[in-house]
């Protein structure tokens, strides 16, 4: 506690969790993470959430090609195919 201004000022202490976000891109084959935030641009964002890329939604990485263009996803049952460009805009959790 301390003063300020004539008048009693408490400082809480509290504890922040810290996890790591990331794009979809940086995962690696056999990795299962959450899907946090879709920040493509319209159409692509539509299309993106369209396939199953809500919030909360478990995603994990099948296959990369060998060049890690595209990638294949598991997302709610359905593999789907993402060029690296639209994985940058899906960003996930661990």
């Amino acid at each position: 506690m301390s003063r300020e201004g004539g008048r009693d000022v408490v400082f809480e202490r509290c504890a922040l969790t810290y996890t790591d976000i990331f794009t979809l891109d940086k995962i690696k084959e056999g990795d299962t993470v959450t899907v946090k935030e879709v920040t493509a641009p319209q159409p692509m964002r539509r299309r993106l959430l369209d396939l199953g890329f809500l919030g909360g939604t478990s995603v994990s990485c099948v296959m990369k090609s060998p060049l890690g263009d595209p990638s294949a996803y598991l997302v709610r049952g359905m593999l789907v195919a993402l060029r690296l460009d639209d994985a940058k805009a899906v960003m996930v959790e661990k």
